[in-house]
């Protein structure tokens, strides 16, 4: 048996795709620990957790059991979401949060072997106004820039009592994550699939709403590639005590894959037609609720809820074009392909494989035809 696993933040964007994984691999005993159950547990079991409340905490997870691997992918997000990345309270917040997750599990002494923090790309900088231009490719040695950050408070705790109780460290940083999870701070694909199932139920193409169509190169990640990499990184050696940045493994641009999400929706790419999805979902609620219940959907009637209020500011800033004198954001995966994990993703495939299994789970209206 490879182990027993806790995928805290289970109900995120890396957190579902890791609970599909890791129960569909041999050998594990998955644990899902998040404050809201998520959609669909597969074969984990799962323990309400809000890892704010210390003593809550500590009471929910002295049950779990003996715990040999944890993937930490929880967050603590403010509303409008960028505020919180400069805000010392939240940085606290989520540093209280590794806290409380931990010393319940290490007071009761449990056999953990490994551990994956999840981070992202603003480990460097990369969210400063200030920051100048980045480097291109954005490297592993390339970080620890000189800016207060919760991966930062988390990552030197959790390295701290790796050293004391024997367990490996994993950190991963990868770039803007792409899933099928509802309700998330920063999944880009859910509002611009909202958008065009009304868009096509209204009768008109997929205009791109984007306030720029030039071509900005992009990298992305799909959460199932990072859920992949995460198994991997639980038992291979060549992970522990590493610090990976992972992406798809090509770059793209917006124009060129617009066709390819118009496609998978059933649609005709439109024109240029910049709006705001932000304004435009919440105005047209009514028209979501309508197809939810004709379509019989899983999805919230409140696209708005469904969505995630944040996901709607991370997308309108996924369709900006790069400011002038901004470098793309451009990630290595070198150091991850030599420690040995092979995986990578079309990221246009991708994008067409996760809106046709949104389709076939009820979450989105069926593609016609």
């Amino acid at each position: 048996m490879a182990g027993r696993v806790l995928v805290v933040g289970a109900s995120g964007l890396i957190g579902q795709a890791a609970l599909r994984r890791f129960c569909g691999t041999p050998g594990w005993e998955v644990v899902a620990v998040s404050r809201r159950r998520p959609p669909d547990l597969g074969a984990a079991s799962f323990v309400a957790v809000d890892l704010l409340d210390e003593d809550g905490a500590a009471r929910a997870l002295a049950g779990v059991g003996s715990v040999t691997h944890v993937v930490y992918a929880a967050v603590h997000e403010v509303p409008g979401l960028v505020a919180g990345w400069y805000d010392d309270e939240t940085i606290e917040r989520n540093a209280t949060m590794v806290r409380n997750l931990l010393d319940p599990l290490l007071g009761s002494g449990a056999p953990l072997a490994h551990v994956s923090l999840l981070q992202g790309t603003k480990a460097y900088g990369v969210h400063l106004p200030d920051r100048g231009r980045a480097p291109i490719p954005l490297r592993e040695r390339d970080t620890w820039t000189d800016h207060r950050n919760f991966y930062f408070e988390q990552e030197r705790d959790v390295r701290a009592r790796a050293e004391g109780a024997g367990f490996e460290v994993t950190v991963w940083r990868p770039t803007v994550v792409w899933g099928d999870a509802p309700g998330n701070n920063m999944n880009p694909l859910l509002p611009i699939a909202v958008f065009g199932a009304l868009e096509r139920a209204a009768g008109r193409p997929l205009d791109f709403p984007g306030a720029d169509l030039a071509p900005a190169v992009r990298e992305a990640v799909d959460a199932d590639l990072v859920a992949e990499a995460l198994v991997w990184a639980a038992t291979s050696p060549a992970a522990f005590g590493r610090t990976f940045n992972i992406t798809n493994g090509d770059v793209w641009c917006w124009p060129d894959v617009w066709p390819a999400l118009a496609d998978a929706l059933g649609m005709a790419p439109g024109g240029h037609r910049p709006l705001s999805l932000a304004d435009e979902l919440a105005g047209r609620a009514g028209e979501w609720a309508a197809l939810v219940a004709e379509h019989g959907l899983r999805a919230d009637p409140d696209p708005v809820g469904y969505v995630g209020a944040n996901s709607l500011v991370y997308v309108e800033q996924m369709l900006r074009a790069t400011p002038p004198g901004r470098a793309p954001v451009l990630n290595s995966t070198i150091a991850l392909r030599r420690a040995g994990f092979p995986g990578c993703r079309d990221t246009e495939e991708m994008l067409g494989s996760q809106l046709r299994r949104l389709q076939a789970d009820g979450w989105l209206p069926p593609r016609p035809g």
